[in-house]
């Protein structure tokens, strides 16, 4: 027996269809049709698509914080690095649909939720294990964040399946390399426009 339509169960809903089909598959009319109500019954559940994928988004950064947490608990340098990325990757190639509602412009709802303020504490926790001042580590997150997700953008729409060495050794490259860069981190410039 299904569970009464709650905001929850809506949103758990289009995110495994996400995984099924892909984000872009999502519409408030497909995760009806699944459900086996009308769209217009959903509406008093979400808003709109927007709220919709917000939701969703809200759901993956939930869960994503969540196991990163327990992968890097009691580690620090490249071993907590290698746990974080391995995390993504996984979530990643496991929850596409879900990894796929990160890649997007979040609602400011979602930017400012615990979820969010979760993800920030694990790449913060990370950091700690590097010499990456408190006032630079914007910038690295950033580098973390740009580095991770375009490398499983890019291995998702299957760039690296016509090239050798195989991605599991350019990934494993790639993490190295980070690691070396945030123990290089640059002095601070003095070009900051904030």
């Amino acid at each position: 027996m299904r569970p009464p339509l709650s905001a929850a169960v809506v949103i758990a809903d289009a995110a495994a269809l996400a995984d099924e089909a892909g984000f872009e598959k999502v519409t408030l009319s497909a995760v009806a049709r699944r459900l086996g109500v009308q769209a217009p019954s959903l509406y008093s559940h979400v808003r709109d698509l927007e709220a919709l994928r917000d939701g969703m988004t809200a759901l993956a950064l939930g869960e994503l914080a969540g196991l990163v947490a327990a992968a890097i608990a009691g580690r620090s340098g490249l071993d907590a690095l290698r746990a974080y990325a391995a995390v993504y990757r996984a979530y990643a190639q496991e929850s596409p649909g879900r990894w796929q509602s990160l890649q997007r412009r979040a609602g400011e709802a979602v930017v400012r939720s615990d979820a969010a303020r979760n993800m920030s504490t694990q790449a913060g926790a990370v950091l700690r294990g590097y010499p990456v001042p408190q006032d630079e580590h914007v910038h690295a997150v950033r580098l973390l964040g740009s580095t991770i997700n375009g490398f499983l953008a890019l291995e998702r729409t299957g760039n690296f399946d016509h090239s050798s060495p195989a991605p599991d050794v350019s990934w494993d490259r790639t993490v190295i390399a980070l690691d070396a860069l945030l123990r290089a981190w640059p002095a601070h410039s003095g070009t900051d426009s904030s």
